[in-house]
């Protein structure tokens, strides 16, 4: 049909490098390959995209390397870059998350390269990322802990600010007792000291759990366990 056809045209420009005068010349091969193309993949519109995306996802954070190169290679086949982009930085944040940082900044870098080289060296960028994600160790602890904070913002709603944490610049504001009395942490040994920061009713509260996957996160649960004794301690200036 019509939107086949489209398909096929957007796979054949998609598929072309400009030549030295700068236009991409489409050949019958060229065409006829990206009709082969279009019947193995999917509608980029329609629920076949969206499964293998979720799919993809899903191989992903099951770290099944295997599986996340295959459907990784039917989004590729497609020529669907932008949402096999979107997708994998989603991947990077969400499933790997605190576990390896580093591969943020290598899939976000690596697909930055790979949507201006495009296809077809493009896949070979890809398949490093995907192949990063999929054995990188897994935490998705940032993301629960925001939903928690969120979960407590929609039930609560905006809590006033403890007045020592206010802005004290405008004109005004120490008048209204904003910024009076706040500790300025690095002043104090180790960078920190006792004072409050959440809004009264939600003293005491825990976002945060550290997953044990990851040598970064492992350190700083470790960071985190340090900071709750000081805490728990009279005074909370270390020594």
């Amino acid at each position: 049909d019509l939107r086949s056809a489209y398909h096929s045209l957007d796979l054949a420009v998609m598929s072309t490098k400009p030549d030295s005068d700068g236009k991409r010349h489409i050949t019958l091969d060229t065409v006829e390959n990206s009709l082969q193309r279009s019947y193995i993949t999917m509608d980029k519109d329609g629920d076949g995209h969206y499964d293998v995306l979720s799919a993809l996802q899903k191989a992903i954070r099951g770290s099944d390397v295997n599986a996340s190169l295959h459907y990784a290679a039917r989004l590729v086949e497609a020529g669907d870059l932008p949402s096999l982009a979107r997708r994998l930085i989603v991947i990077a944040y969400e499933d790997i998350g605190l576990a390896n940082p580093d591969a943020q900044v290598h899939t976000v870098t690596a697909l930055d390269a790979a949507q201006k080289i495009g296809f077809p060296e493009a896949r070979i960028l890809i398949a490093n990322v995907v192949i990063d994600l999929a054995l990188s160790p897994k935490s998705n602890s940032a993301y629960l802990a925001m939903d928690a904070a969120l979960s407590d913002l929609r039930t609560s709603g905006n809590l006033p600010i403890p007045r020592h944490l206010r802005d004290g610049h405008y004109a005004g504001s120490k008048e209204l007792g904003n910024a009076k009395d706040y500790l300025y942490p690095h002043a104090y040994p180790k960078k920190w000291v006792k004072q409050q920061y959440l809004p009264d009713k939600l003293i005491g509260k825990q976002y945060f759990s550290p997953n044990e996957t990851g040598k970064y996160e492992r350190a700083l649960g470790a960071n985190k366990e340090r900071i709750d004794k000081l805490s728990s301690h009279s005074t909370g200036i270390p020594k």
